[in-house]
């Protein structure tokens, strides 16, 4: 046997990364923007503050960007650069989103402030 893989060996271990860093991908997003949309999904006292925006919009599009981003980035790092390289890009690129969303996304996070203890 040789020593180096084949070609078609290669291709294979590359396109499992790939599949890896999608479940990866997702599992993070989702586990960053479910924390953050918690109360927006509970809806607070009576469900009154539920936005169905970012149920139905939002945190499917961060699932979505989750589980395309990494893969695609390492498809495209994975061509120029060493394996081991492209694994940091990926990482980099991912750090990056995440803290571009955690800059741009506020769900509500409380009671608006009108709301008081009452009588």
């Amino acid at each position: 046997m040789s020593e180096n893989p084949s070609e078609e060996a290669r291709d294979r271990a590359e396109s499992a990364v790939g599949c890896l860093l999608a479940v990866i991908g997702v599992a993070v997003a989702g586990a960053f923007a479910l924390h953050r949309a918690a109360y927006t999904i509970d809806g607070g006292f009576e469900a009154h503050a539920r936005d169905w925006g970012v149920i139905l919009v939002d945190l499917p599009l961060i699932l979505f960007a989750g589980l395309v981003v990494p893969p695609l980035t390492w498809a495209a790092a994975v061509r120029r650069f060493r394996p081991w390289v492209a694994a940091l890009v990926c990482v980099a690129v991912a750090a990056l989103a995440l803290g571009g969303l955690a800059l741009w996304w506020h769900p509500r996070q409380g009671p608006d402030p009108g709301y008081g203890p009452g009588i």
